[in-house]
């Protein structure tokens, strides 16, 4: 039996991100997370949808020079989707890494987005690397992966969706240094926006006001108020010349829900606006 990896885990150059993305830092988030990263700890980002929480470790990742591997997390993830699993290739059996292996292997960042849609079976598996052990155990080739200094292990969820089936245990909360994410303040949204988009100040200015709208509405008909990621969808849209009107019920409305009676409320909302 030969053991291989995949091409992609022998090419970590292939996921460092060489321009910097664009990033306005909110607090502290930056200095809190290099000094995490400086002292081996695993770092909790929570927020809402679309605050910018996958932004800021594209940043980050930037800023420190170190490839980055992200894993969207969804029900159907498996401990071996993460660790890795053996293969037919070429009449061959070989070991391929998984994302999670391949980030130990080379010092990467790994990014588990939205970590509370994996299964909590799945989630066990990520412990030994967030604590003092920093170990991957990979049973299957019987081999225990020691994470070198250059590793750093990052989670992502949206409190707003928690419940009782989809919450993080404490046992894995409290391996974690936390940041909280929220959408920036009316000043610094128009400025991402006008950045982002391209529209221009006054267009930008409606665009927040109109997404406060829609924010105050969160409870009373709609899981989320528009992000600023649709706000800069929404954006896009008029610097490439649709109406207002029309960009926010494309951008942001239909995206936010399928209900006609919000569709219609948050439409008048904008037509109100622009």
């Amino acid at each position: 039996m030969t053991q291989g990896l995949t091409a992609k885990a022998l090419k970590p150059e292939e996921y460092f991100i060489e321009d910097e993305p664009y990033y306005e830092a909110v607090g502290n988030e930056i200095e809190i997370f290099e000094a995490a990263d400086r002292n081996h700890l695993p770092v909790l980002l929570k927020g809402p949808t679309g605050c910018g929480k996958t932004r800021f470790m594209e940043h980050m990742a930037w800023r420190l020079q170190r490839p980055l591997i992200t894993v969207s997390c969804h029900d159907d993830l498996t401990a071996s989707d993460l660790v890795g699993r053996y293969l037919i290739s070429g009449g061959e059996t070989v070991w391929i890494d998984g994302p999670l292996a391949r980030a130990v292997r080379h010092g990467a960042i790994c990014y588990l987005d939205e970590i509370v849609e994996a299964r909590k079976d799945t989630v066990v598996v990520i412990h030994p690397l967030a604590d003092d052990r920093r170990v991957l155990p990979i049973e299957k080739l019987g081999e225990l992966l020691e994470a070198g200094p250059d590793f750093c292990l990052a989670l992502s969820y949206n409190p707003g969706y928690q419940s009782v089936l989809k919450d993080l245990k404490q046992s894995t909360r409290q391996r974690f240094v936390a940041l909280e994410f929220d959408y920036p303040d009316a000043g610094l949204e128009k400025k991402i926006i006008i950045k982002e988009s391209g529209v221009d100040q006054a267009q930008a200015a409606l665009l927040v006001k109109f997404a406060r709208m829609t924010r105050n509405l969160k409870g009373s008909g709609l899981e989320e108020g528009a992000s600023t990621r649709l706000l800069v969808h929404a954006g896009k849209l008029i610097a490439s010349g649709i109406p207002p009107v029309s960009a926010c019920q494309s951008a942001i409305a239909q995206a936010l829900t399928d209900e006609a009676e919000m569709l219609t409320a948050i439409n008048e909302l904008s037509a109100s606006v622009f």
